[in-house]
């Protein structure tokens, strides 16, 4: 087998790279997950694609092989909304945890996965130690109004070494794409989708059109999943793959802002989490209009 062959499309340059087909991505990604190519092909792959970038169709066929091999998780009663973790904090405190419980005690079932990718950030498995919230020890049905948290190891080993190789290369790749696009879960669910530059907001509503997905695609804090509590960004949802815009961006800066953290560790951030969700602060109004976004995404799935 091999991905050689692969490999002479997609690493003719930016202008000379030709795009591969969903069977073929497929058949790639699978080799790559699987641990049967070389770590010299592996790079390969990686670079090449970072010039070219990822379509539409190959993003679906690496989701394709993702799904044949991951540990799904068993559909919950209501759909799961996903929320991945990868990029972590690195001036503004991590919410992502906040998000969930919000979402979980109105309740849906609620699964963070995700892993630490920047060692210099706070990361997700951080705050949710702080706050109690150990990971999963079984890949197991999430209930209604439960916030799960699973290292994606437990899911998929192979994305894991994947987006390792960013360690030793310092490029991203597609699985740094991948995790902010799959859905875990065997049954229905909400993803919950985030970009930092524009042409990953296009990309990425390409994809979840694609795959028929349902979910909601905004620009989030720092790459994370949150609505940033100083603004009121747009949010893009997607009903079994049809778009339908939820929020129109409000332009600048909030008026009425919240009181944040000025630290951003980990003692800190579950602190201000607790006293939001004791009512002894208020929910950002952007973060609070994004739960209302998401149970409206769930109730259409």
């Amino acid at each position: 087998m091999g991905i050689s062959q692969y490999i002479k499309e997609i690493g003719r340059g930016k202008q000379g790279a030709r795009p591969l087909a969903r069977e073929q991505a497929a058949d790639l990604f699978g080799q790559v997950l699987d641990g049967t190519v070389t770590d010299l092909e592996v790079g390969a792959f990686c670079l090449a694609m970072r010039i070219k970038g990822e379509t539409a169709e190959e993003m679906a066929g690496f989701l394709d092989a993702t799904y044949a091999r991951m540990h799904r998780l068993p559909a919950s009663d209501r759909p799961l909304v996903v929320l991945p973790s990868y990029n972590g904090a690195r001036k503004l405190p991590l919410l992502t945890p906040l998000l969930g419980l919000l979402l979980a005690r109105r309740g849906l079932p609620v699964l963070i996965h995700g892993a630490q990718t920047e060692s210099s950030r706070v990361s997700v498995a951080n705050v949710l130690e702080t706050l109690a919230q150990p990971a999963k020890g079984a890949i197991e049905k999430v209930a209604n109004g439960e916030l799960a948290w699973l290292p994606v190891e437990r899911l998929s080993p192979g994305l894991k070494r994947l987006l390792d190789v960013r360690k030793v290369v310092g490029l991203r790749n597609p699985a740094h794409s991948l995790v902010k696009l799959m859905n875990p879960s065997e049954g229905p669910a909400v993803v919950v989708g985030s970009y930092t530059h524009p042409e990953y907001a296009i990309s990425m509503a390409a994809v979840f059109e694609l795959m028929g997905s349902t979910a909601l695609l905004l620009r989030g804090t720092e790459g994370e999943v949150v609505a940033d509590a100083r603004r009121l960004p747009q949010m893009d949802g997607f009903v079994k793959g049809r778009k339908v815009t939820l929020q129109e961006g409000r332009k600048g800066t909030l008026t009425d802002l919240p009181d944040l953290p000025k630290e951003i560790d980990p003692a800190t951030t579950a602190a201000y989490i607790a006293d939001v969700l004791a009512g002894r602060k208020p929910v950002p109004e952007s973060m609070a209009a994004q739960v209302e976004h998401i149970l409206h995404l769930a109730d259409a799935s």
